[in-house]
């Protein structure tokens, strides 16, 4: 893997992806772009819920933003996985190609923040392959335990903006995923299965605040609870003081 050149973060603004960024700046790479997939309601490959605040952690971060807003993916109609991730990663990759001609010196790679799920990253290191490009992942196949706790002591701030899950009800939107969030998450893994990490869709994040970024993100917010999942749905975000 070369380290010199351009590279561009896989960025939706949760765990998984803030500390693939966090560890590439970390290792010296330069990162000159943060690009974001906004997949809509539903996604096979992507994260989902308040995409829209990538933009102020960019801000944050201080890199420039590429935003991507592909035509309707029908994720919820289809019927094949596979033929339904292969049709989803088609337009990052137009991105990522465009990109390769803007940046001055050339695309170098790409950071993703990929832990177990092989349904998505066999499908960007092809997608990798096919552009010429190397693929930073950092967390992929590291014991979540271990990455739960690393991510805590770096001194990201984590928010749980979506539960779907046995065990995990409505009190947990909104909630700070600190140290005793991590404990009742390894708890419920033993009881429930749920994945401490949120791997298998059990719960997805937003970083609003880490080593990374200038200033934190503020949120104002409702809780939608459907019965047996929800998430929250934020009415106002600003960035705070350093």
């Amino acid at each position: 893997m070369t380290d010199s050149g351009s590279w561009v973060s896989l960025f939706s603004g949760g765990k998984d992806s803030s500390w693939a960024l966090y560890r590439a700046l970390e290792r010296g790479l330069s990162v000159s772009r943060l690009l974001t997939v906004h997949p809509g309601e539903e996604s096979y490959m992507y994260h989902v819920p308040e995409t829209r605040l990538t933009g102020l952690a960019a801000e944050s971060i201080d890199i420039d933003l590429v935003e991507v807003e592909p035509d309707d993916l029908g994720a919820a109609d289809a019927d094949d996985a596979s033929t339904q991730g292969d049709r989803e990663i088609e337009p990052l990759e137009a991105a990522l190609s465009t990109l390769q001609t803007e940046l001055s010196d050339g695309l170098t790679g790409v950071t993703a923040g990929a832990v177990e799920s092989e349904f998505q990253t066999s499908r960007i290191q092809a997608m990798c392959d096919r552009l010429g490009i190397d693929l930073f992942a950092p967390l992929w196949q590291r014991d979540p335990v271990e990455l739960g706790h690393e991510m805590l002591d770096a001194g990201f701030d984590i928010r749980i903006v979506q539960v779907a899950a046995g065990g995990l009800d409505e009190s947990w939107l909104g909630r700070t995923l600190d140290a005793d969030a991590f404990s009742d998450l390894q708890r419920l893994n033993q009881e429930y299965g749920v994945h401490v990490l949120g791997e298998g869709g059990e719960f997805e994040t937003l970083v609003t605040d880490g080593p990374h970024m200038r200033r934190p993100i503020e949120l104002s917010y409702e809780t939608v609870w459907e019965g047996t999942r929800g998430h929250i749905h934020v009415t106002d975000a600003r960035l705070g003081d350093t």
